[in-house]
């Protein structure tokens, strides 16, 4: 149930990412709120990349799923 209401979250992001030449994978939701994605493409390795992951991704997910606690890549 949390696994689906993360993915809805980040389908909604995802086309943002996409425009700029990246992507995210869901890769688990942990029961302790701990969400790790995985950046791609552009995303991956870009300088901005733990700003996009902290002031949109997680800041999305938290306003959307009270239960998010923290975002982390772990790609």
């Amino acid at each position: 149930m949390l696994k689906e209401k993360v993915e809805k979250v980040i389908d909604q992001i995802r086309p943002n990412l996409q425009a700029d030449g990246g992507d995210i994978q869901l890769v688990d939701v942990g029961e302790d709120g701990v969400v790790k994605v995985k950046l791609q493409g552009a995303c991956h390795g870009c300088p901005g990349a733990a700003m996009t992951l902290k002031m949109g991704v997680e800041r999305m997910l938290k306003a959307n799923v009270p239960e998010v606690k923290s975002v982390e890549n772990v790609g």
